[in-house]
């Protein structure tokens, strides 16, 4: 599997310009004004071979009480937990902010490996705004360049080492194509399941996140043997996983790696999200095909232009 990078901080910091830096193209949209990005990002990227998931996060300001910037931290909060490491940026050229001491204390709590990271250090004149930074009482700072590169690649030779050891993936059996079920919490992923395979495999509720794991499960059909991938939303780690079930795309996009094709489910009651296109376009990045299938059509009321 491979290792889920999230870059945090303070609006405007220059996490986006990072994003793209380490995704090798233009992703995330970067402009220089605080809020622009407002949900979690994704691509998949490779520093030395080793292949991972990096996610860019809106500005995060753990003490507002903004009921936007609460949305927004929300979904951070969701990327921090799923991440397997953490990339906390902050800006050389202001200095240490009251925000930046906030977000770090929080890390802390967290408890995962995190890169505290100074970000806008373009040359050896800027180097002096580093000492500030130590006042968060961390042993090591890694300044950088987003926008021009400086500093980067030795920061990544560190984030390598702190990657989680490379588990062999599983022989995949002769003649079998793994289908993953992948689709935002309660558009019915395990009532396809159970249908698909015609008895009770998987829990089936109306309430968000019952699914808590990926599931698979064997299935012989004419001949051809399947691996159907039942994914789940977030693990209920905490009260916190369970009130942001619904802003994580992150376990889909674990169950994409593993897949040949990708079942896309579609709520047809409720209509396409950001979060399903985000998803399918998880999967043509990849190089996953695609059947994209509408669910819960017996909910939506019809006339002659219904189906287009």
């Amino acid at each position: 599997m491979k290792p889920i990078i999230a870059i945090v901080g303070r609006p405007n910091v220059g996490k986006s310009t990072l994003f793209n830096r380490l995704a090798g193209r233009r992703k995330a949209i970067v402009e220089d004004e605080p809020g622009v990005t407002r949900d979690r990002n994704y691509a998949e990227s490779s520093y030395e071979d080793r292949p991972f998931i990096l996610i860019d996060t809106g500005g995060f300001e753990p003490a507002s009480r903004d009921r936007f910037q609460g949305q927004i931290r929300e979904q951070v909060e969701v990327a921090i937990q799923e991440a397997d490491l953490i990339l906390f940026l902050m800006d050389g050229r202001e200095g240490l902010n009251p925000t930046d001491i906030d977000v770090a204390g929080y890390l802390r709590r967290v408890t995962k490996p995190t890169f505290y990271v100074v970000n806008k250090i373009d040359g050896e004149r800027h180097e002096g705004g580093v000492m500030d930074f130590y006042r968060l009482g961390v042993s090591s700072l890694y300044s950088i360049s987003a926008e021009h590169g400086r500093g980067v690649g030795d920061l990544m030779d560190e984030v390598l080492k702190a990657f989680p050891p490379t588990i062999p993936e599983e022989e995949k059996v002769e003649e079998e194509t793994r289908v993953a079920i992948v689709g935002r919490p309660n558009v019915g992923k395990s009532s396809l399941l159970n249908r698909l395979i015609g008895r009770l495999r998987a829990i089936v509720d109306s309430t968000p996140g019952t699914t808590r794991d990926a599931i698979d499960t064997p299935f012989l059909r004419e001949g051809r043997k399947y691996v159907f991938i039942d994914t789940a939303g977030i693990r209920r780690k905490s009260k916190v996983s369970q009130r942001l079930e619904k802003y994580s795309a992150i376990k889909a996009l674990k169950s994409l790696e593993r897949c040949d094709v990708a079942l896309i489910l579609l709520d047809g009651f409720e209509g396409l999200t950001d979060q399903d296109a985000r998803i399918a376009e998880f999967a043509e990045e990849s190089g996953r095909a695609m059947i994209l299938l509408v669910n819960k059509w017996d909910l939506v009321r019809k006339d002659t232009g219904t189906m287009e």
